[in-house]
């Protein structure tokens, strides 16, 4: 157990060296909003489970297949860059029920979640509204874990 602590706290401190660089010109306002959601908090003792880019249009949504474990807790978090008005992040079990859900309107959804048992999980990540005239939005999501 400790030597896993110690290799997930390797792990943790060599992601956030590549987090915690500046963001690069060329880096969308979605990923930035993200490495500092992740940052502030690996603060608070989370760790990085996953992260990914995406664009999303209006009304369409893309679903990522995670396994997550008993006894540990979980955020799962997104962050949409300024043509997102509202993103909504959605988790279902294995058999496709919903289990929670965020329900804020903004670009910038948060679900958190601690499972009784080890399983996989299905996160749905919906593009509710856009702004603009092309109505699509760059967005970056993550799971994090303690």
């Amino acid at each position: 157990m400790r030597t896993q602590l110690i290799a997930a706290g390797i792990v943790g401190a060599a992601l956030l060296g590549v987090l915690s660089t500046p963001a690069d010109a060329k880096e969308g306002e979605a990923e930035t909003c993200l490495k500092t959601k992740v940052w502030d908090d690996y603060n608070e003792g989370w760790y990085v489970r996953t992260t990914t880019n995406a664009t999303l249009a209006q009304a369409e949504h893309r679903v990522f297949l995670v396994t997550l474990y008993a006894g540990n807790e979980y955020k799962l978090l997104a962050c949409g860059d300024g043509q997102a008005v509202d993103l909504d992040l959605v988790l279902h079990d294995s058999e496709g029920k919903e289990l929670s859900r965020d329900k804020s309107d903004d670009r910038e959804p948060l679900v958190t979640f601690k499972p009784t048992r080890t399983d996989t999980y299905y996160v749905a990540l919906y593009g509710a509204k856009m702004a603009g005239t092309d109505k699509k939005a760059e967005v970056s999501f993550a799971v994090t874990y303690k």
